[in-house]
């Protein structure tokens, strides 16, 4: 089962959802950057009061303009990014009692700033990162080294069964543009993914928003993998589900 999706700074609990959910993440660094995404850019959100919220931002150089992909994006100021980083997330979560589990996220992105000024290199060890502190054990592949065709879609589907995936995992924003058929061509079902909605809890209230630094301050490491832990649930509906049906997404337990 595989998720393909752009590297982000620190990502959302929601896009951290699906990769922790799937057995391999393929880093679609290749395609247009975008300015107002998450590519280089993420919210953190007050300890005791995720409604407040500060961007963090990579500032960023794009050499080719708007279609300069991820992977050619550079930093304007990597030593003032450096700074940014260490400053503004030890600020929002020093005082966390999980503080040490966020520390290890930080250091690897800081050594990561210390040997390129590569946007998507940064980005790519955020996330990385996060999910190593959870636990996670897939595999992270890059999409600029498998050959695919041009298509969005027709694009996925390769990427996803040049892998050896079973399944594509999809989320709510990649639904609405999807085109089932060239994955049904290439006999790699399409299972949706959702995060909860409607729901009192900060956790997932603030999911498609801020970056999931602040889930794992709040609630550590082991808490955050066990709410995240829904790859049991998947492999059952994947069995019973027909890939031509394209019932309402799967949502992560809220327990």
């Amino acid at each position: 089962m595989c998720a393909i999706h752009q590297p982000n700074l620190f990502p959302r609990l929601s896009t951290l959802a699906k990769f922790f959910a799937a057995d391999r993440w393929i880093v679609l660094d290749d395609v247009q950057f975008a300015r107002r995404d998450y590519q280089h850019r993420a919210r953190l959100a007050f300890l005791d009061d995720p409604g407040r919220q500060q961007w963090l931002t990579l500032p960023t150089n794009l050499a080719h303009g708007r279609a300069t992909t991820i992977r050619q994006a550079r930093l304007a100021e990597p030593c003032r990014s450096r700074r940014t980083v260490k400053l503004l997330v030890r600020q929002y979560y020093g005082r966390s009692r999980h503080w040490d589990a966020v520390r290890e996220v930080l250091d690897a992105v800081l050594d990561t700033l210390d040997t390129t000024d590569r946007v998507a290199n940064v980005t790519r060890t955020s996330t990385i990162a996060l999910l190593a502190a959870l636990g996670w054990s897939g595999e992270v592949l890059d999409s600029n080294e498998i050959p695919t065709r041009r298509g969005r879609s027709e694009r996925l589907a390769d990427l996803a069964a040049a892998t050896g995936s079973t399944h594509y995992l999809c989320g709510t924003g990649g639904l609405r543009y999807l085109d089932v058929g060239p994955f049904d061509a290439r006999g790699v079902p399409v299972l949706p993914f959702q995060t909860p909605v409607d729901t009192d809890d900060p956790l997932w209230q603030w999911a498609r928003r801020i970056s999931s630094l602040w889930a794992l301050s709040q609630i550590g490491p082991e808490a955050l993998a066990n709410r995240l832990d829904t790859r049991e649930k998947l492999a059952s509906v994947s069995s019973r589900r027909d890939h031509r049906d394209q019932a309402a997404p799967h949502r992560i337990s809220r327990s």
